[in-house]
């Protein structure tokens, strides 16, 4: 996935100001394809030159006015081209997969309490992503478009499940491996 699309995106859901724009981008797509304010903005900049964007009209003066985008034809024609192209896996890297590998060798010292660290902070995600579903997925709400953006949380509610599962898992073999200390 790259930026463009994400906010081409995002702007055919709900034309939209950067400020509203980097706002969305932090309770929705954030979750999955993060970009910083700068990196939002200067993208809709290029996304304007390239004519897959434009400005809407404002009634009061552009000085100190917020500009809002929305999408042209252009533009939903590229995300529609870029949506049907035939996309490889990425190959998963993980820096707590790749210490624990180290520890096998070097030893454990300090591993214990980043994965305690980290099996919170997969919990907390995943009771945000639970309370999102409740809010925004309730019963009876399956226009095929509801049932693809609920799909794409269900993806982010089954890596956290994972994750945590596998932390709990972890932790339960932890105090079992020879070398626990240092080596």
């Amino acid at each position: 996935m790259s930026l463009p699309h994400a906010i081409l995106t995002a702007l055919l859901e709900k034309p939209s100001s950067g400020l509203e724009l980097t706002r969305r981008f932090d309770k929705s797509i954030g979750y999955f394809w993060s970009a910083t304010h700068q990196q939002i903005y200067r993208e809709l900049g290029k996304l304007e030159a390239d004519g897959l964007i434009r400005t809407l009209p404002s009634e009061q003066p552009a000085r100190g006015q917020r500009k809002s985008y929305e999408v042209l034809p252009a533009g939903r024609a590229e995300l529609a081209r870029w949506t049907a192209a035939a996309q490889e896996p990425k190959p998963h890297r993980d820096a707590l997969l790749l210490r624990l590998r180290a520890a096998a060798v070097v030893g454990t010292a300090g591993l214990e309490a980043d994965l305690r660290r980290h099996l919170e902070l997969h919990e907390r995600q995943l009771a945000e992503y639970r309370q999102i579903e409740r809010r925004d997925f309730p019963p009876g709400r399956d226009s095929p478009e509801d049932r693809l953006r609920h799909l794409v949380l269900r993806a982010g509610i089954d890596l956290e499940t994972f994750w945590t599962q596998w932390l709990r898992h972890a932790l339960e073999e932890f105090p079992e491996q020879p070398g626990h200390g240092t080596r």
